[in-house]
């Protein structure tokens, strides 16, 4: 890996350690590359590490690509790109198939007529059972697979504790060709130059209150690539995972969707089940559905949750189907073999990103987004349990083929003046940018949460404008930190996903706004582009 004082060049360089960008890796490590992969704290921390679910794909001869595609277009509520959802569901198999023999990731199997088969569950929105698992922690197994495997190649440098600042761009032809960094653990700036920049860093639940994901999820990916030049997608389309634990020990423990797939019940407090009442799919409804009722019915009962149940079920079933939920929840003296589960909705998945096509490229040459980060159509309004995984390893491996038709007729980057901000001060202020990021997260949950007004939106754009003024202006006197550049991201994200939520007046999968109830005939995406 060559290196100039401050700077650093490799052929590759990824951005983000979840499941897209360490597929993007080892896709890319056979080939004589130099790649370098980069993460904001240590490698394992991702949102894949977190899943529970599972990952879709046709494997079961009574399913079909075609019914996998409909029912992906049904999630969409009418706004997902039918190329897209094609291209991902056609190569779903193949790419689980690469991901197996590559990783030697284990997926939970049974045994059928003396053959092994995949054990498949099915989730909400699905007609068919197609979501393999690794008991309830097929992320943990996908993460660790992966991360074993580039861990082991001789090619790819992995820089730990590094946040990803700015693209980038030369001069002279405004293609992508590297990355400003921050290293987290001496505070130095450098740049990394690179033939080709993908983003991988997740999605930006992180600008609400309350949220599932990983303190990560800052939507690092999306601000940097907007302020690149590259056009963003469908922001306003946030999915709150209905069944999120409320607990005060454990505010962010996800539910998976994968126990009410085997027969969980929603409940109110008094035990009664209320998703007939919204849904004839009642607990089997897609999630904005079910976020919805379960939000509903907390603000007609003025309770503070709802409650899954899965105690009917006998209990050998439910140990060794949920393990990790079932002791986890037992050290919070919870027995799911026996209680109700107090469950609230929280943001847990960001629909829109940074707009690409189905080579993962952006707007800005040489700079490709894959995963939560990107927008590729697969989503639409909402999207449906257990696609994720599958867009990150089908994205990865598609942007890996385009890569390597692409490099070898790419220069080599420049080295230049390192970008060190050496005159800046210290900062005594990081009390103010705790205060900021506290502020935006609760009126991200107030006035653009579950259900929206064109009033609450209005207020919530006024003051993420107000917060970014502010930002600029430290920005240009201080030292910057890892904490300021997450929120700096933030704030830019959280008024791109407001601007796409008042630009659509409709109300549609994950956005409702009660100013506009109905549905659009011709429903479109929403675009944004910089400098519009």
């Amino acid at each position: 890996m060559k290196t100039n004082e401050d700077n650093m060049k490799s052929d590759v360089l990824i951005i983000g350690s979840g499941a897209a960008g360490l597929s993007l890796a080892l896709n890319l490590s056979h080939y004589n590359l130099n790649i370098i992969l980069i993460s904001k704290q240590k490698l394992s921390e991702s949102s894949t590490y977190y899943a529970q679910g599972g990952v879709a794909a046709v494997f079961d001869k009574a399913d079909s690509i075609e019914s996998h595609t409909t029912d992906t277009l049904i999630a969409g509520a009418g706004i997902c790109d039918e190329n897209a959802v094609k291209f991902i569901t056609e190569n779903a198999r193949n790419s689980l198939e690469w991901l197996i023999e590559n990783t030697n990731v284990h997926f939970d199997t049974i045994i059928k007529n003396n053959k092994q088969l995949f054990h498949l569950t099915k989730e909400g929105g699905h007609s068919h059972r197609r979501i393999l698992h690794s008991a309830d922690a097929t992320g943990l197994a996908i993460q660790s697979s992966l991360q074993e495997q580039v861990q082991l190649k001789n090619n790819i440098v992995i820089l730990e504790h590094h946040s990803a600042i700015d693209i980038i761009k030369s001069t002279d032809t405004k293609q992508a060709i590297g990355c400003s960094v921050l290293d987290n653990k001496n505070k130095n700036i450098f740049n990394i130059l690179s033939k080709v920049t993908i983003l991988a860093t997740g999605g930006a639940s992180k600008v609400y209150q309350y949220t599932s994901n990983p303190d990560i999820s800052s939507g690092d990916g999306i601000a940097m690539a907007w302020r690149a030049g590259c056009r963003v997608a469908n922001l306003e389309f946030n999915q709150f995972h209905p069944t999120c634990l409320y607990h005060h020990e454990s505010r962010n423990f996800l539910l998976t969707e994968a126990l009410r797939g085997e027969g969980a019940y929603l409940v109110r407090p008094d035990g009664t089940r209320f998703m007939q009442d919204y849904d004839a799919r009642k607990e089997l409804a897609p999630r904005d559905i079910v976020a919805r009722a379960i939000d509903f019915e907390m603000k007609k009962l003025g309770a503070d949750c709802m409650y899954l149940d899965i105690s009917h079920k006998d209990k050998s079933f439910i140990v060794s189907h949920f393990p990790n939920i079932y002791h986890k929840l037992k050290d919070l003296n919870i027995d799911i073999t026996k209680q109700k589960i107090p469950v609230v909705p929280a943001a847990h998945y960001t629909c829109g990103g940074v707009f690409v096509n189905l080579n993962g490229e952006t707007d800005i040459q040489n700079l490709y987004a894959i995963g939560e980060t990107s927008y590729t159509g697969l989503h639409g309004a909402n999207r449906m349990a257990s696609n994720s995984l599958l867009e990150c390893i089908v994205m990865a491996r598609s942007a890996s083929f385009d890569i390597l038709k692409k490099i070898p007729t790419l220069k080599e980057p420049m080295f230049f003046e390192s970008c060190k901000k050496s005159n800046l001060m210290n900062s005594d202020e990081e009390v103010i940018i705790q205060h900021n990021w506290h502020e935006l997260r609760l009126f991200m949950w107030d006035y653009m949460g579950i259900v929206r007004s064109d009033k609450r939106l209005a207020r919530a754009l006024r003051r993420a404008c107000l917060l970014e003024e502010e930002l600029q202006e430290y920005y240009s006197k201080y030292k910057i930190t890892s904490n300021f550049i997450e929120l700096r991201n933030l704030v830019l994200v959280s008024k791109l996903m407001i601007e796409c939520a008042l630009s659509r007046k409709e109300s549609r999968g994950l956005h409702y706004n009660i100013d506009y109830p109905f549905k659009d005939d011709e429903p479109h995406p929403t675009i944004l582009k910089p400098n519009d």
